[in-house]
């Protein structure tokens, strides 16, 4: 979720390519689409404005993305239903909203630039700032929590697994030496700790080596991967007939995530060797992206955030019987 608020405003990331795909599915009579992770409002902003008849329902668990986006989107008021949850409760949304078929969803994943640039978040090694990275303040667990009572066992699976660092058993038992002398609250002294576990041929090349295991710490504390294995097939699961859906990931785990839940549901699933594929077993939606789209150059120019982007999308097809 990638959104810049700097002196070029608000800069939604692949806009024209997700209006482009998300257009043909908001063409119906009083379309309904569902923004999963709202942001700042500036992708669900553009598609109100393109689709006058269009319905969206904007999710987010962040208060001040709700805040932001109920200001932003005041002139579309009566159009837009925003909901503070987690995407993982999606399918409760849609049927608390009375509103469990709809004909477009929009995933921009991530963390947002308003979580990056105030320090008092705690997202970003590149500020001194307390150990936090909730996305939705009212939750209990935070960064400094997980840092400082989770076994060296359960810190290494997290920055393995999530943070793919290859010195994770490293990470995690400088960590916990660490923390045995003085509890580790702020950004800065964690991201010494981890610079100092990483050899120092490796800290020469790739940036700053904090960066793994920050992005392992925001995922686990914001159960991240888990809401888009909840959210996605929801949301799937809701498509009318041409409803499509569009999905912006930021890093491998939540691409591989998309990848894995659209092939699934675009694949024939017959048993080899029949003559004629079985009904029932034909692919519910189609592939409307050849692998992982990537921001242009044009877009890097405007919006440098975008780097990281991968965008996929899908339509649906076939209805169940």
């Amino acid at each position: 979720m990638s959104d810049d608020v700097g002196n070029g405003g608000h800069v939604p990331v692949m806009l024209e390519r997700v209006l482009e795909l998300l257009g043909p599915a908001l063409s119906a009579p009083a379309p309904v689409v569902v923004d999963a992770n709202l942001g700042l409002g500036g992708h669900s902003e553009a598609l109100l404005a393109a689709h006058p008849g269009l319905h969206l329902i904007g999710i987010d668990r962040d208060p001040f993305a709700i805040d932001f986006s109920t200001r932003r989107l005041a002139p579309y008021a009566e159009r837009v239903t925003l909901v503070h949850a987690s995407s993982a409760d999606l399918a409760d949304v849609l049927a608390r909203t009375g509103r469990t078929a709809i004909n477009g969803a929009l995933f921009d994943l991530g963390v947002s630039s308003p979580q990056l640039d105030e320090a008092e978040r705690g997202f970003a090694y590149s500020y001194d700032a307390p150990l936090d990275m909730r996305m939705d303040t009212s939750q209990e667990l935070t960064a400094e929590q997980v840092v400082n009572t989770y076994s060296a066992a359960e810190l290494t699976r997290i920055l393995r697994d999530y943070g793919e660092e290859r010195f994770a058993q490293r990470v995690a038992g400088l960590i916990t030496k660490e923390r045995a002398k003085e509890a580790i609250t702020s950004t800065k002294r964690l991201a010494d700790i981890v610079r100092e576990a990483i050899p120092a041929a490796t800290r020469r090349t790739g940036g700053n080596p904090a960066k793994r295991t920050f992005q392992a710490l925001r995922i686990e504390v914001n159960a991240e991967l888990s809401a888009l294995e909840a959210a996605l097939p929801a949301a799937l699961d809701a498509l009318v007939l041409g409803g499509r859906v569009v999905v912006l990931s930021y890093h491998s785990l939540e691409d591989r995530l998309t990848k894995q839940a659209l092939t699934a549901r675009t694949r024939d699933t017959s048993p080899p060797g029949l003559p004629v594929p079985l009904p029932a077993h034909q692919p519910r939606f189609r592939l409307l992206t050849r692998g992982a789209e990537l921001p242009s150059d044009e877009e890097l120019a405007r919006n440098p955030r975008a780097a990281s982007a991968r965008l996929r999308a899908a339509e649906r097809i076939r209805v169940d019987d």
